[in-house]
């Protein structure tokens, strides 16, 4: 499902990367799309923050209750996730070319709604987030294995240039 969605809206969707020529234009432009991929991290922190003040437990540091557990649990392994991604995502763009850097804006709002769908899936039952999860994970490991094929690949002479 990922790819079909990465590239239908590659087709579809009526904007283009600005020009950016070098690399340190490239990673500042990886930078400012991976700020909008922390808007489901910071929500899930303010959620969980309201569901531990909300939380009619009678000692603040003692057990969690389920809802609870689940906005921490969702905020941890998003925060995970998400220094993957960005370095991952950091990697890729300087062996994209140009015309292919309208990848990282639809990667980073793949991100972000994942994230949103393991956290609605996972608040149901945790039978049902393996969707969300894989939504977040699969296009991570693609990712992982495009930059290492062209690190050792394609361009091995350039490795540690």
């Amino acid at each position: 499902l990922c790819p079909c969605l990465v590239y239908g809206a590659y087709a579809f969707l009526p904007f283009d990367a600005p020009l950016l020529p070098t690399v340190s234009a490239r990673l500042v432009y990886t930078l400012r799309c991976a700020a909008f991929a922390t808007f489901p991290i910071v929500l899930g922190m303010i959620v969980s923050g309201i569901s531990r003040l909300c939380s009619s437990a009678l000692e603040p540091f003692g057990e969690l209750q389920r809802e609870v557990e689940i906005h921490r649990t969702y905020v941890s392994q998003s925060i995970q996730l998400f220094i993957l991604y960005f370095f991952n995502m950091a990697v890729l763009v300087t062996y994209l070319p140009q015309e292919l850097l309208k990848l990282i804006p639809l990667l980073t709002g793949l991100f972000a709604i994942s994230r949103l769908i393991y956290w609605l899936s996972y608040a149901i039952g945790r039978s049902f987030r393996a969707f969300g999860f894989s939504m977040t994970f699969l296009p991570l490991l693609a990712m992982l294995l495009w930059n290492l094929y062209s690190m050792f690949i394609l361009e091995p002479e350039n490795l540690l240039a």
